[in-house]
């Protein structure tokens, strides 16, 4: 089978289905496992990237006002391609390109019979069933059934062991400027890591934050984890609020409960390695309980 990812979740379930040999194609943002990035490109943003999280977050907001995606897709090279199956999603317009671009191109523009695959994560157990739709479309049920087992066993582990610990309140931010709390699968992992989910609700897209908000919370911990930066990017970006004169009286702050992770690579690709994102907030949260080895990879106290 010829297979086409355009988001890097999915195509982190192809590959941990076992076929990573059938992908042909992917999004210019797949960069797991290593190696496919030696695939043919199908997508580009309609925006420059690169600034600071304001800038970036401006520029998106303009081309939703002239474009149904902010990302643009190669026709022409998916008709080379020549794939059995495009897998993309419904959730969210700004992660990738968006499902009605995909079924353009290749229900009208190629008159393709490659089928469509629409992944659309909200709660933890969408991304199960995800799993299991891209296993299913692929003729290999069993695959799928056994990754969600293995995953779901993984997780419920750490979840079984930090139910009876302290739950320390925790705000999650996926976005820095302006503020965004983290939504959708995020407060799940919170609590199955034990701690209280203080912004952003399970299964609802991320919200934005007011500043005065996350004040009065007060969090005991703060878990930086933007949309598509890695560590170094985040801490750059975080100085937004630690130039605030109150950011020095949060309780975290003062309590060094600060941390920055790697959103890209983890939580925000609702796939496989949510697996690890777990891991991640379980040695944040509860240090003394759990060390998976994540620690300068994955995460880093501020």
């Amino acid at each position: 089978m010829r297979i086409v990812s355009l988001l890097p979740s999915s195509t982190e379930i192809v590959c941990a289905l076992g076929l990573e040999s059938d992908l042909v194609g992917r999004s210019h943002e797949c960069d797991y496992p290593a190696g496919v990035e030696r695939l043919p490109v199908l997508t580009a943003p309609r925006f420059d990237p690169t600034g600071s999280s304001l800038e970036v977050d401006e520029r998106v907001k303009a081309v939703l006002k002239e474009a149904t995606s902010v990302y643009t897709i190669d026709a022409e090279m998916l008709e080379r391609l020549e794939p059995d199956l495009v897998i993309t999603q419904t959730q969210c317009e700004v992660c990738a390109v968006s499902y009605a671009e995909v079924e353009r191109v290749v229900c009208d523009q190629l008159h393709s019979s490659a089928a469509i695959v629409a992944l659309e994560p909200n709660f933890l157990q969408d991304v199960y069933g995800d799993i299991r739709r891209v296993a299913n479309a692929v003729g290999l049920p069993e695959r799928g059934a056994n990754l969600v087992a293995a995953m779901d066993a993984r997780m419920c582990a750490i979840s079984d062991q930090t139910a009876a610990l302290p739950h320390p309140r925790v705000a999650t931010l996926e976005w820095l400027n302006p503020l965004m709390s983290a939504g959708n699968w995020i407060p799940e992992l919170v609590e199955m890591a034990g701690g209280t989910n203080l912004f952003g609700q399970a299964g609802v897209h991320s919200p934005w934050l007011q500043w005065e908000e996350l004040q009065a919370a007060d969090p005991d911990m703060l878990v930086i984890l933007p949309c598509g930066y890695d560590i170094a990017k985040a801490r750059e970006e975080l100085a937004v609020l630690q130039n605030k004169a109150e950011w020095l009286g949060l309780r975290a702050v003062q309590n060094n409960q600060v941390y920055v992770t790697d959103g890209n690579q983890y939580f925000n690709r609702p796939g496989p390695r949510l697996a690890e994102s777990l891991e991640i907030l379980a040695e944040i949260l509860h240090p003394v309980c759990f060390q998976f080895g994540h620690e300068g990879s994955g995460w880093e106290r501020l």
